[in-house]
Parts: structure tokens; C-alpha cells; sequence
């Protein structure tokens, strides 16, 4: 798996697509806000094909990670912890901190690579968030 900045907007709204719209209902308008030409994004590749995006708002010396998404035929596999483990290891010579609004159910992933819950639940297109943070 091969995971690279890169400018292919395209081919991350498609994954983005397929994971949060199609798959968990959020709506178009949300998902694709208008922020993207201000973001940083990266994308993974397994077997020539992308597999998973992210995208990151830089925001003074902190990373906001944002739209972490692993298509479903490579979860489980591994795939979204050696995204993550390669952005944080791409972010840290730039920023100081990264911070995320993690789905409630995924809170234990961002756990075991690092990250701290901080604040109270809060309503993100209709899913329960809580936010999380990594000294890098």
C-alpha cells in the first residue's frame, strides 16, 4: 500500500462518495463543502488501485485530519491505520499538532494510534462525533 499527497481531487471525492454519501447518507452539499482547494489531500493506493483519501485544512502549527475514508473492500485489512501512520509521519515536519473529529464508533482506532478524545459528543451530518488530537 502506497499512500502520497496528491493534487487527483477527482479520484478523492470518488472514494468520498461511495464511503460517505452513498454508504453512510451524508448529504452531498456537507460532504463536499467547498474546502477542498484550500486542503492538503492524500490518497492510497493497493494493487494500482485507490483504495482510501484524506484530506487535511491547515490551520497555523495543526493539522485538522478531515474525510478519512477506506473503501469497504479494504477495511479490516490494515489499510486505515497505514494511511494515518503515513500522514501523521508526512505532517510532522510542518505542524506541531493534529486534530480530528472521529465517528463515536471509531474512536478506539484513532486510539491505538495515539490520538486523545477531548469534549463532549457532538452531531456531524446526522453521525455522532467526538473530537481527538496527536502531539506530532
Amino acid at each position: 500500500m502506497i499512500t502520497t499527497r496528491t493534487d487527483d481531487l477527482a479520484t478523492c471525492l470518488a472514494i468520498r462518495r461511495v464511503v460517505f454519501i452513498l454508504g453512510q447518507n451524508v448529504p452531498e452539499a456537507e460532504e463536499v463543502d467547498g474546502s477542498d482547494p484550500d486542503c492538503l489531500h492524500y490518497l492510497m493506493h493497493a494493487g494500482g488501485h485507490p483504495i482510501a483519501t484524506a484530506r487535511i485544512t491547515p490551520m497555523g502549527d495543526t493539522a485538522k485530519i478531515q474525510r478519512v475514508a477506506v473503501l469497504e473492500s479494504h477495511r479490516g485489512t490494515g489499510a486505515g491505520a497505514h494511511l494515518m501512520r503515513d500522514i501523521l509521519k508526512d505532517l510532522k515536519p510542518q505542524f506541531t499538532t493534529a486534530k480530528l473529529g472521529s465517528q463515536t464508533h471509531a474512536i478506539g482506532f484513532y486510539e491505538k494510534l495515539g490520538f486523545t478524545a477531548y469534549g463532549p459528543e457532538y452531531n456531524d451530518a446526522g453521525i455522532l462525533h467526538r473530537d481527538m488530537k496527536i502531539a506530532l
